[in-house]
């Protein structure tokens, strides 16, 4: 094998056709709605990394789990990059009624690129967090929250930091 990219051998590289079955599907027995979504700081050192913090409510009348999960986007990269890639998740659970604050660490080296090697690069981010993927068309309801932050600095290998 000469050709190592993953362009078109797996969904996360697939244009704009999403998955039969993506990530995180399925069914719950109750809803959930997720909130004030906060980046700490908004604008980081190339090498620095991110707190998210999210808070999870069940809206509904049973006591329930629900996993997690944040996605990070690249809006500009210098080589090809999924359309977003699954940086943490977590199952959580939630007595009917309450809500939790829960709080994640994205890690610098989760928003490294391959180009030869490992490495950071300045830029705009977008991280999603929610109950399933960005986008994905479900019959049970679930929202997807986003938020932008800037990295800031000159790209360098990821051993460098």
């Amino acid at each position: 094998m000469e050709n190592y990219t993953m362009e078109g051998r797996t969904y996360r590289y697939y244009g704009q056709e999403a998955p039969l079955y993506p990530f995180g599907y399925g069914l719950s027995y109750t809803t959930f709605r997720y909130r004030d979504l906060v980046l700490s700081p908004p604008v980081l050192p190339v090498c620095a990394n991110l707190t998210v913090s999210v808070v999870l409510e069940n809206t509904g009348l049973r006591d329930s789990e629900e996993v997690v999960q944040l996605y990070l986007r690249w809006e500009q990269s210098s080589v090809p990059v999924p359309r977003w890639q699954l940086v943490a998740f977590r199952r959580v659970a939630v007595l009917a009624g309450r809500e939790t604050k829960l709080s994640f660490q994205v890690l610098a080296e989760q928003r490294a690129v391959w180009a030869q090697d490992w490495r950071l690069e300045p830029g705009t981010f977008t991280l999603f967090a929610g109950g399933q993927q960005p986008g994905q068309k479900t019959r049970a309801p679930s929202e997807v929250l986003s938020a932008q932050f800037s990295v800031t600095g000159a790209a360098r290998p990821l051993r460098g930091c």
